[in-house]
């Protein structure tokens, strides 16, 4: 028979998790009594084909056209097989995700992890295993001289997959701004030899170009930025927020497959022009491989731009969350949540998953992550759709009221559950900005 107990403590709010007892002949759905929760046993004498399989769930992904109710079976950390009908008795593990979606563990595209070192940094695994984020590129928080530091103290202790996009500026983001202010930390030997000696974790160039961390520099920072890119030959991220400069003096620095974060932003550097529709030359950008991505943090997101430009039919290409140590405390607060503004603004389900996995996935030159391959690695998330009333906000507390939102209920990195821990502590300076500060979390 099969048997269920309490769930335990730090796994999903709804996801049922079985283990197969020495001798079962019945399965999830039968009489045999089933009814909510985990326990782990021996299975000696068992033969079991796969480590686990997740049954019953609405599988999304988007990498491979897949949206249906089907069976993902894992073994050995990667994914064996995604179809109907896989016999739960074949597992060691059976989690039941009846009434859920079952999507590719996400990939969030614009991250500040670099915790204690950084204003920025948060730590990513206890975000993870409440969001379904399994892959975290952080944008630029670690510099030439700091990131050594990163890989030791980041990359190698997490349980998600981390990867990093160099700053031009030599210190990263160890202050809240001013990191391109000084052109002598814009050393493009130095990041060259850097990006050189760690091309398994960089994947790309930042530089965060706005009238507070360029300080007088003008444009020059992202003619270095260019520079670098083009010498390493990796996609560069471009930052936008409040000018100067202008957003046609960014545009003309860009190239295909660049990315251009804060795609929605509502500062005076933003892609939606006076007249109300989206800049030319971002377009143009665009239709040769320019990647609009959104990067809500606490200061980039606009309710009013993001209706314009879906009014225009202009999608961003991926929705990341700019996840760091204000962000987290909201309107932003996660991946979820940004997804559930997505929602309420009329995309569907795949298409937000879409933008939160395959996408940002070969943004990176990583489409070996955010798919459900056979052979892929085994990063899963699990969600619950929720129906009810819910309130949105973006940074400038613009309210949009929405009757849908995803709740995670298990995130699965290489075939193992990331468990729930403690966040630590924002930092003393981690202050959200005044007007956001009665925010409520939705």
């Amino acid at each position: 028979m099969w048997q269920l107990y309490r769930r335990r403590p730090g796994y999903g709010q709804s996801l049922a998790i079985l283990t197969r007892v020495a001798g079962a002949t019945s399965v999830p759905g039968t009489d045999s009594g089933w009814e909510g929760g985990y326990r782990g046993m021996s299975n000696q004498g068992i033969r079991e084909q796969y480590d686990a399989v997740i049954v019953g769930g609405r599988v999304i992904d988007p990498a491979n056209g897949i949206d249906g109710q089907l069976d993902v079976a894992i073994s050995g950390g990667q994914i064996v097989a995604v179809e109907e009908g896989i016999d739960p008795t074949s597992a060691l593990q059976v989690f039941d995700a009846r009434d859920q979606i079952v999507t590719p563990g996400l990939v969030d595209l614009h991250t500040h992890i670099y915790w204690g070192v950084t204003y920025w940094g948060i730590e990513p695994d206890p975000v993870a295993a409440k969001s379904g984020v399994t892959t975290w590129l952080d944008v630029g928080s670690s510099g030439s001289y700091t990131f050594p530091g990163f890989r030791r103290y980041i990359v190698e202790p997490s349980r998600v997959r981390v990867f990093a996009l160099l700053n031009l500026s030599s210190i990263g983001l160890i202050a809240p701004t001013w990191e391109l202010s000084n052109l002598d930390y814009c050393n493009v030997d130095l990041a060259e030899s850097i990006v050189n000696e760690n091309r398994d974790l960089i994947l790309g160039i930042k530089a965060r170009i706005d009238r507070n961390t360029t300080r007088g520099t003008s444009i020059r920072p992202l003619e270095l930025a260019r520079e670098l890119a083009d010498r390493v030959g990796l996609p560069l991220m471009v930052h936008i927020g409040s000018g100067p400069p202008t957003i046609d003096e960014v545009a003309a620095l860009l190239r295909p497959n660049d990315i251009l974060t804060h795609c929605f932003s509502g500062g005076d550097m933003r892609i939606l022009n006076d007249d109300g529709k989206v800049n030319p030359q971002i377009m143009a950008l665009r239709e040769q491989g320019l990647v609009l991505d959104i990067g809500h943090g606490t200061g980039s997101f606009s309710y009013a731009v993001t209706e314009a430009m879906l009014d225009q039919g202009v999608l961003p290409d991926v929705i990341s969350t700019d996840i760091h140590q204000t962000a987290r405390q909201g309107p932003m607060y996660d991946m979820p949540t940004t997804l559930s503004k997505f929602l309420n603004l009329g995309m569907s389900v795949p298409d937000v998953v879409e933008r939160a996995t395959s996408n940002p996935a070969r943004a990176m030159r990583r489409e070996d992550l955010g798919t459900l391959s056979v052979g892929a690695p085994a990063d899963i998330a699990v969600f619950r759709i929720e129906e009810g009333e819910y309130d949105f906000y973006d940074v400038e507390m613009s309210l949009r009221r929405g009757t849908t939102r995803l709740v995670c209920t298990m995130t699965m990195v290489s075939g193992e559950i990331l468990p729930e821990t403690e966040e630590r502590p924002m930092h003393s300076w981690a202050k959200l900005p005044e007007h956001q500060r009665a925010v409520l979390r939705p």
